[in-house]
């Protein structure tokens, strides 16, 4: 039986989140991704906090979704650099590491983000 796409992205979620938990020492940086916008939280699991987030919608980028992406992990990285988080567990989420989500990781390691 064919899973829906939803359920399809549920499962490969529930596999990474087996192998991937945020620490204070090093926290996880997951990414929501949706037709129009783009999310990213840094989250401490070990708390139940989010220390630092960003969004498209609120920034008001302008541009592709692959340009506003970048600019999200841009901000994201300027937020963690100011919170005094240097590095960070990168959780995809169940999305793919492609075209949004690689330009999200690719500008968060430009702003100084270790991954």
């Amino acid at each position: 039986m064919a899973f829906s796409k939803v359920n399809r992205r549920a499962k490969i979620k529930r596999r990474i989140r087996k192998k991937i938990t945020g620490t204070s020492a090093m926290p996880r940086l997951s990414v929501f991704r949706s037709n129009k916008q783009m999310c990213a939280q840094i989250i401490d699991d070990s708390t139940g906090t989010t220390l630092v987030s960003a969004t498209s919608y609120k920034s008001k980028a302008k541009g592709t979704k692959v340009e506003q992406a970048a600019l999200v992990g841009k901000e994201v990285a300027e937020k963690a650099k100011k919170a005094g988080i240097e590095a960070v567990v990168f959780d995809r989420n169940g999305y793919l590491y492609h075209g949004r989500v690689k330009s999200l990781a690719d500008s968060a390691r430009e702003g100084g983000l270790k991954l």
